[in-house]
């Protein structure tokens, strides 16, 4: 085989993966923004000056009418968007139940569903042991994976991953996702086509972020926010077929979920600490 960039027509694999990834985060941005963006920025802060990757929502606000801010003018003068947010309030109850669904761009390998998203009910990458981590913690009755069954076929926002989770009888629900780009050499963009028999010599790198996020199954109420990034370099005579860097991502995915469930444990800490301190709101 050439060692040579294949050219004419020579297969060449599109890491749509990839690039599907990328397109699912910025759908997610976009799903979410309403919901999310007053918790981002308190969770960009702290990574940005601490260096932490796990998030657990803080406690609810002081009454500021007690210290001359009438409540009708707090309400008066916030965004209905921005206050429907951040009125919202934890309804879940513990010991609790947790739905687990990891999610993909639209059109994504072995992705189940249409519109703005694809549910990937396979684990591929994800190991047994890994979500029994999850099981074993302190206040959590029970893990279940969210099944195709339970789900419509058009996905349009987080109403319809909930609404499976309700049906799970979990109260809350935790959604992740994977973005896994690939980069040769020094070259700073990532590679969108990659093709086979690139030159023995060359090295590649892969890098993979994993994201995540624990909602509240009746209203959306986020709990917290974690992410885990993961590299890995390779040389490129390795992927001599599909299947070869097909392998490869999976590989790297599978190490960054590792490395997602300890956040996750962080996170949960932080969690039941909260409603230790402060029991959620019944419906």
């Amino acid at each position: 085989m050439n060692p040579h960039v294949l050219q004419g027509n020579q297969n060449k694999w599109m890491t749509s993966e990839a690039a599907d990834s990328r397109r699912a985060m910025m759908s997610f941005a976009i799903m979410f923004a309403k919901r999310v963006f007053p918790v981002l920025a308190c969770w960009f802060c702290c990574s940005f000056l601490t260096g932490c990757k796990a998030y657990v929502t803080p406690g609810r606000g002081a009454d500021l009418a007690t210290v001359g801010v009438p409540n009708s003018t707090r309400i008066h003068q916030t965004d209905t968007s921005i206050y429907t947010a951040l009125d919202k309030k934890p309804l879940a109850a513990l010991p609790t139940n947790i739905a687990v669904v990891r999610v993909q761009a639209p059109g994504y390998r072995d992705g189940f569903g249409e519109g703005r998203y694809s549910v990937i009910t396979t684990r591929d990458v994800e190991k047994d042991e890994q979500v029994a981590r999850i099981e074993k913690l302190p206040m959590i009755g029970a893990v279940a994976p969210v099944n195709r069954l339970l789900l419509n076929h058009r996905l349009e926002s987080d109403e319809q991953l909930r609404h499976a989770a309700a049906q799970l009888h979990a109260d809350m629900t935790f959604i992740y996702t994977f973005d896994t780009q690939f980069y040769l050499q020094d070259l700073i963009k990532p590679l969108t086509v990659i093709s086979l028999g690139l030159s023995p010599n060359k090295t590649a790198r892969v890098v993979t972020t994993a994201s995540g996020v624990l909602m509240d199954t009746r209203n959306g109420y986020i709990y917290g926010l974690v992410e885990a990034t993961e590299e890995h370099k390779t040389v490129t005579n390795m992927w001599s077929s599909e299947d070869a860097i097909a392998a490869c991502q999976r590989q790297n995915e599978s190490r960054v979920f590792e490395k997602l469930i300890g956040e996750y444990e962080k996170m949960w800490k932080g969690v039941v600490d909260q409603f230790l301190a402060r029991p959620p709101a019944r419906p």
